[in-house]
C-alpha cells in the first residue's frame, strides 16, 4: 500500500511517497501553486495519486517546540480536509516539527547548492514527514504482534 506524505506551505507542497511495501519514503517532486488557483495543485496531486496508485496521504501538521499548533496548523488542516472530500482517501495529520530544519541539514551535509536546496526543501521535508509516519506505524505493528 502506498502512501503519500505531504509537507504543505503558502507557495509549494513538498511530496514524498512510500514503496509499495510502505517501508521507505522517497521524494517525488515540489509543486509551487498561487493560493486562488488551487486546482493546478490538487490537479497534479490527482495525477501523482493515480500514477503511484496511492491509498492513503499524510500532511505535515505544524507545531512549536513544545508541541503546540502554529498558526500554519489551521491550513494544513483545511488542506487536509480538502484533500479527503476531493479524493475519497484517508488523510492523517501528522507533527511535521523541526522536519524543515533536519531538510535543510541533510542537503547542507549533502553539499547541496542554496539555490538547488530552495527547489528541494519542501521535497525532503516531505520525505521525513512521510518516514516518521512510516516508521510509527510500522513499530506500533510490531507492538501488536
Amino acid at each position: 500500500m502506498r502512501i503519500m506524505g505531504l509537507d504543505f506551505g503558502t507557495v509549494t507542497v513538498g511530496v514524498a511517497v512510500s514503496d509499495p511495501l510502505g517501508l521507505t519514503a522517497q521524494g517525488i517532486e515540489t509543486i509551487r501553486y498561487v493560493e486562488h488557483k488551487k486546482n493546478v495543485l490538487f490537479d497534479r496531486l490527482g495525477e501523482l495519486i493515480e500514477q503511484y496508485a496511492v491509498q492513503s496521504i499524510v500532511v505535515g501538521l505544524p507545531k512549536d517546540l513544545i508541541g503546540t499548533e502554529t498558526e500554519r496548523a489551521a491550513a494544513s488542516k483545511s488542506f487536509a480536509k480538502s484533500l479527503r472530500r476531493k479524493f475519497h482517501l484517508p488523510v492523517d495529520l501528522w507533527d511535521e516539527r523541526l522536519t524543515t530544519m533536519a531538510a535543510e541539514r541533510i542537503l547542507i551535509a549533502a553539499d547541496v547548492s542554496r539555490s538547488k536546496r530552495k527547489k528541494v526543501i519542501d521535497m525532503e521535508a516531505a520525505v521525513l514527514i512521510l518516514q516518521s509516519y512510516l516508521d510509527k506505524k510500522r513499530m506500533e505493528k510490531k507492538r501488536d504482534e
